[in-house]
């Protein structure tokens, strides 16, 4: 049921009981790749349904119950199910379901007893184009979402990830969606897929992998859309022969220019506290990681060792948990804090009065102070709980990102709100 167009693809328009699928011709012989999707999912009603899923396997899917495609599939599926099939209001959401060929999808519980990874996200009826990165590399799958509340392309946000997982080496990417009593229409606007290379190993040369017979015809389509390009210049110089000779740019006031760039300074405060943000998404999905490790291990000692022997190991494992878990804790709230600084930067960007910007920079400080608790904290519990040789050792947390300092990050917040008061007085 797909509609192909100039710019798009409809995969499924909002009629019941659709299907439809886009599948690559050609294996990818790609060890490691990226592929970044571009897509619409719009309907009338509140509920949508059923929802899109973007493939890699090993064999093209081209019809089945599985969103539009075929079901036992050996590879990953990436799912945005629209529709809440067990009730359990977690829908839309995004789903990482591996097969090898012999798995049947469990539709009715929405994948959730076959999920490798998952999170919720809401993708219908947005503003812009929701955009979606996956990257395979070295055997780790990570997917990042744009939610399509800003154009922003790199504005993405961390969604899920899986480890240690085998995919076929040679396989067909592919996009498919499926509509049932609810139907939403789903438009596939861009699919580029990447190669991802090893530092230190040669990158194969374009040219060796195309046909000659390919490259001459891509020349001649190329050509032929310059010619229609010069043609269509010729013709809007004729019509509108007042526009000739003068120059693009135009005249630039002092207050413009201060006002242009104290929104490209809150420009780059948004994206940076949303990079901080990713970071903390992805740090505290490590720790639900170590402790539900920790978990399995006091059930296997529980188990394993009686006596009490197997007590004391349990009370020292069961120190470790309740630490991580407080680590959880103060990461939430640090996520939390981020969360509120950056919907008060969004309402920055529109300011009124010099209280908006009194209030973010008020904010700011009590932030700075909440991380200097944070991080007292977490000090305090690693000498606290320094684990001795009998005790299980967790994981280091990972680095933050250091292309920021936080006193740079300040003194920039700073200047900006002096320049903007400044800006204010003056008007």
């Amino acid at each position: 049921d797909a509609i192909p167009s100039a710019d798009q693809i409809r995969i499924t328009t909002s009629l019941k009981s659709q299907r439809g699928s886009v599948w690559t011709k050609t294996k990818s012989i790609f060890e490691h790749w990226e592929v970044e999707v571009t897509f619409r999912v719009t309907g009338r009603g509140r509920i949508g349904a059923d929802g899109l899923a973007i493939w890699f396997t090993e064999e093209q899917g081209l019809d089945g119950p599985v969103f539009g495609a075929a079901d036992k599939w050996n590879g990953v599926g990436i799912f945005f199910d629209s529709f809440d099939n067990d009730g359990k209001k977690n829908n839309p959401g995004v789903i990482v379901v591996g097969n090898n060929g012999q798995l049947l999808y469990d539709h009715q519980n929405d994948g959730s007893t076959q999920a490798l990874a998952s999170c919720q996200r809401d993708f219908r009826n947005k503003p812009y184009p929701v955009r979606v990165k996956i990257t395979y590399y070295q055997k780790t799958l990570t997917v990042l979402i744009n939610n399509g509340f800003t154009p922003d392309k790199e504005d993405y946000e961390f969604c899920a990830k899986v480890e240690d997982m085998v995919l076929p080496s040679q396989g067909y990417f592919g996009i498919s969606a499926a509509t049932g009593g609810l139907a939403d229409d789903h438009d596939v606007l861009s699919f580029l897929t990447f190669q991802l290379t090893e530092p230190g190993k040669e990158v194969p040369t374009p040219d060796a992998e195309i046909p000659q017979k390919d490259k001459e015809k891509y020349q001649e389509e190329f050509e032929h859309f310059q010619q229609e390009l010069d043609k269509k210049k010729e013709e809007f110089q004729k019509e509108h022969p007042d526009v000739q000779g003068q120059p693009d740019d135009v005249f630039e006031t002092v207050s413009d220019r201060e006002l242009r760039q104290i929104f490209e300074g809150q420009n780059r405060i948004h994206l940076e506290i949303k990079q901080l943000n990713r970071q903390l998404d992805m740090i505290l999905d490590e720790q639900r990681r170590y402790v539900s490790a920790v978990t399995d291990e006091i059930a296997k000692r529980g188990a394993g060792v009686p006596g009490q022997q197997g007590q004391v190991s349990q009370q020292e494992i069961e120190t470790v948990v309740k630490t991580q878990e407080e680590v959880i804790r103060q990461v939430n709230e640090i996520r939390n804090s981020m969360a509120d600084t950056l919907r008060l930067i969004t309402g920055a960007q529109h300011p009124g009065s010099a209280a908006g910007v009194y209030e973010t920079t008020q904010h700011f400080n009590d932030i700075k102070e909440h991380l200097h608790v944070v991080k007292r904290d977490i000090e305090h519990l690693v000498q606290r709980n320094m684990p001795s040789s009998e005790k299980s050792k967790c994981p280091d947390l990972p680095p933050f990102p250091s292309c920021l300092s936080t006193m740079h990050f300040f003194i920039f917040v700073a200047v900006q709100t002096v320049l903007f008061i400044g800006y204010i007085m003056y008007r």
